[in-house]
């Protein structure tokens, strides 16, 4: 699980967020490279990215949807997700 959180923004290194969505280390990092993923920093040497940037890329694989192409992109897709579920 993400280890801490700044600002109401969840944040995990790939290790962290590979338990968190059940996924490679590997796998998040291609993500976060070929996706432009919202990366917020380092903790030592590893990338400290926004878990809900990466579990939005992760869903729209999932459900076979294009990934949108910037970080601001999906927080609209997850608002308009949001609002569509309440």
């Amino acid at each position: 699980m993400p280890e801490f959180e700044e600002d109401g923004v969840r944040l995990a290194t790939a290790r962290q967020a590979a338990t968190h969505l059940d996924r490679e280390p590997g796998t998040i990092r291609q993500w976060a490279r070929r996706y432009q993923a919202r990366a917020l920093g380092r903790a030592g040497r590893e990338v400290v990215y926004d878990l809900a940037d990466l579990a939005t890329i992760e869903g729209c694989i999932w459900r076979g949807d294009p990934v949108p192409l910037t970080a601001e992109d999906r927080d609209e897709l997850r608002n308009q997700l949001a609002r569509a579920a309440a």
